[in-house]
């Protein structure tokens, strides 16, 4: 017992600092946390008059021209805001297309600065290059087979993998931030006609404003339903976890299956 000496406060205070370090760690920047956010609900805010926009006129057409009185390349079996849309419904919805193109446009606004900025932190930071891109044992079938069977099995990741990309998120996120995203920003614009009249083939590359119209429609579903995939695997993983790292950016790594 008298050999036993008493451990400085100063060490002490250290050791718990370094303790205290490895339970909370850092996750998400605050430009990486700001975009998110920004993103998440300009989607919201897109969605939400999209479908208004829609409603308007749920017919869609492949070419330059479309119109109630030429055939359909597809209708969705939905009720109509204009009465002159034959839907095959008794009743018109009511028309909510004034407010709802000019959210649209604001939000798709707020959503392309922060995708751009995103992207422009992505490159000069190395995230992508770092997170993203697939390298060594990630860039096999076999690992790409095993993370989409973990996903089919709704597997909850555990330990180190919780907190990095398996290589079907890097897949995804990639196919998402560099092609889906692009595309409905392109799609978006060609329908513009002041933006085809300065730039006319970004609508004559796409056969037609109706056809960017279609295919405006498509991408944007599939945006969707990754945003529904998405958000249903935060809440596998950990809701109040992963909320806490995108909010404070930071994680208590004493509470990672909360």
């Amino acid at each position: 017992m008298d050999q036993i000496q008493s451990v400085p406060k100063e060490l002490v205070a250290a050791r718990a600092g370094h303790a205290l370090s490895t339970l909370q760690t850092s996750r998400h920047t605050a430009l990486v946390r700001a975009t998110h956010w920004i993103t998440a609900l300009s989607f919201l805010a897109l969605l939400l008059s999209g479908i208004e926009i829609l409603i308007s006129h749920p017919r869609f057409y492949w070419g330059e021209n479309g119109n109630v009185l030429t055939p359909a390349l597809f209708q969705l079996p939905i009720p109509s805001s204009r009465p002159l849309v034959a839907t095959g419904y008794g009743y018109v919805l009511p028309d909510q297309n004034g407010w709802s193109r000019y959210l649209h446009f604001q939000a798709a606004w707020f959503a392309a600065l922060a995708g751009l900025v995103y992207v422009t932190s992505g490159f000069l930071s190395g995230h992508f290059r770092k997170n993203l891109l697939l390298h060594g044992e990630d860039f096999s079938w076999r690992a790409l087979g095993a993370s989409i069977a973990s996903h089919l099995r709704f597997e909850r990741p555990r330990g180190t993998e919780a907190w990095s990309y398996n290589p079907l998120q890097r897949l995804s996120y990639l196919f998402v931030i560099f092609a889906l995203f692009p595309l409905i920003i392109w799609t978006g614009l060609a329908m513009s006609p002041a933006f085809t009249s300065a730039f006319p083939s970004s609508v004559t590359l796409l056969d037609g404003r109706q056809s960017a119209r279609t295919l405006h429609f498509f991408v944007a579903v599939a945006l969707l339903l990754f945003f529904m995939v998405h958000v249903g695997m935060v809440f596998i993983a950990g809701f109040r976890v992963r909320m806490r790292a995108m909010i404070t950016g930071r994680t208590d790594g004493s509470r990672e299956d909360a």
